[in-house]
């Protein structure tokens, strides 16, 4: 399960993993941001909370994630990792080679820095 919310006005996409990853957490959160970023062309950016990463419920799970990260990656400019896990700096090392988004990692304390990070003009 995935909790979302969408801030529109500042074009953020707020994920928050709460159990392994289902196929339907993706399409509900594309069903979310897909008309915004067709309205607006792009998100600022993607800031994901997360403990610990817990993993996919199934292969059809994974696959979904990869597909959903292949059909919006190009529309993302940013993508703060916000956790104290280890996941953190691999997640941004190895993101890297496959998105066009900068990727960066916060600690979890640090979620308004990351709010701050997406929102300044580079």
């Amino acid at each position: 399960m995935i909790e979302h919310e969408l801030d529109a006005s500042q074009s953020i996409l707020y994920l928050r993993p709460k159990s392994a990853l289902a196929a339907e957490d993706f399409a509900e959160v594309a069903q979310l941001v897909d008309p915004h970023i067709e309205e607006t062309g792009g998100l600022a950016g993607i800031i994901i909370e997360v403990s610990s990463f817990p993993g996919w419920q199934d292969f059809r799970a994974f696959v979904a994630h990869v597909r959903f990260v292949q059909d919006h990656h190009r529309q993302v400019k940013k993508v703060a990792l916000v956790t104290d896990s280890p996941f953190g700096d691999i997640a941004e090392h190895l993101a890297s080679h496959f998105v066009s988004a900068e990727i960066k990692h916060f600690r979890a304390a640090d979620v308004e820095a990351a709010r701050e990070w997406i929102l300044a003009t580079s």
